[in-house]
């Protein structure tokens, strides 16, 4: 008998995340579908997926660009849905098997609550759902049955490891990252950074903003405020450690000392794998590690002083509250302005800092108020950059 497809709405299908989900769904052998496909604005990429994949729904989530494209050259067999609502729309639908979370930034929450409120299984790739609205997030999937499974490869990393012992024997968890293409530089040298330079990364091939935060260790400050929501850690069970090969994708430590490390080449098609097709494990097209030839695997802890983005991180994993819309925010914002050339490489994290520090500080707050102080925060960050 055959086996039944497993039906996914990949959001965020253009950018780098879900564009190798749309790989690992076409080497599936038919045993998955993208069923609804979602762009914000790149419409014609967006159109050339629907073409080859035949989705039953593609969601233009930026009315604008929607509104200057010729609908009809999608197709008959695909129903074009416009605006962010549309997005809530389309995962509640009861075709719809699993949710890959993909859209960049805060942006991504959205589609990630209404999957989540709809029950439905979500691969999450959008890290800020978790770091913006983390208790409420998981809070919201409990209630609703739903699941969440991590695509970032740190997290299924974790998650793969952990599964090595009871969660009451795990002592803590090691985060590790590639430390970017500035983990040797001086803090002089920081402050001459460049756009091109920071987007030069060493290992990964990942969109612009992303790899800006793993050039400041910013990505890891907030994989460090994610995993302490969704693994239900505290702040001090949570390290970093600089892995430059990035073939460790992280470490957990169990109170008899014994640490099992989940290793790969850098290829994210691997994490989104195993997310789709949870808790099998299925040949796939991610590059596998060559154990015919020799390598070495290095590893040293950071340097809080040259990349104190991850002090800030553990600030906001232990303060918990707004402390992480306005850190995603700020950080948004003041990554923005790097790349339109508004702000220093040097001046990302001392921003987001400083907006944080002057919040108006609630321990219990609702979604709407978050995303409020997810929009203040970016709003002064370019007060900052103006003073």
């Amino acid at each position: 008998m055959r086996a039944a497809v497993t039906n996914i709405a990949v959001l965020g299908s253009t950018g780098s995340i879900g564009r190798s989900t749309l790989e690992v769904i076409a080497a599936s052998q038919g045993k998955m579908r993208a069923i609804a496909l979602s762009a914000h604005n790149n419409v014609g990429l967006l159109q050339e997926q629907v073409r080859l994949l035949g989705p039953r729904w593609a969601v233009i989530s930026d009315s604008a660009a929607a509104a200057r494209h010729d609908w009809p050259d999608f197709g008959q067999d695909v129903e074009v849905l416009a605006g962010p609502e549309s997005i809530a729309r389309v995962v509640a639908q009861p075709e719809v098997d699993v949710v890959l979370s993909a859209i960049v930034g805060s942006a991504g929450l959205q589609g990630t609550w209404a999957a989540l409120d709809a029950g439905k299984t979500v691969a999450l790739a959008n890290k800020e759902s978790l770091v913006v609205a983390g208790p409420l997030v998981m809070r919201l999937a409990c209630q609703r049955g739903a699941t969440i499974l991590p695509v970032d490869s740190e997290h299924c990393a974790v998650f793969q490891a952990l599964q090595a012992g009871k969660r009451d024997e795990v002592r803590r968890v090691v985060l590790t990252a590639s430390g970017g293409p500035f983990r040797t530089y001086s803090k002089e040298r920081l402050s001459q950074v460049m756009v091109a330079e920071a987007l030069d990364h060493p290992t990964w091939d990942m969109g612009k903003k992303i790899t800006v935060d793993s050039a400041t260790l910013m990505n890891k400050a907030l994989e460090i405020i994610e995993a302490r929501w969704l693994f239900d850690l505290r702040p001090n069970q949570i390290g970093v450690m600089i892995h430059p090969q990035s073939i460790v994708h992280s470490m957990v430590e169990f109170v008899d000392g014994s640490v099992v490390a989940q290793m790969g080449p850098p290829d994210m098609k691997l994490p989104i794998q195993y997310a789709l097709t949870w808790p099998e494990r299925r040949e796939g097209v991610a590059t596998k590690l060559d154990w015919g030839r020799a390598f070495e695997l290095q590893f040293e802890p950071p340097d809080f002083e040259r990349f104190p983005a991850l002090a800030l991180g553990l600030e906001v994993a232990e303060a918990g509250g707004t402390a992480g819309a306005v850190l995603s925010g700020a950080n948004e914002a003041a990554v923005a302005a790097f790349l339109d050339g508004r702000l220093g490489f040097h001046q990302i994290v001392p921003a987001c800092r400083d907006v944080l520090r002057n919040h108006d500080f609630d321990p219990n707050p609702t979604l709407a108020q978050l995303m409020r102080l997810d929009d203040w925060a970016r709003q002064e960050v370019l007060r900052w950059i103006s003073a």
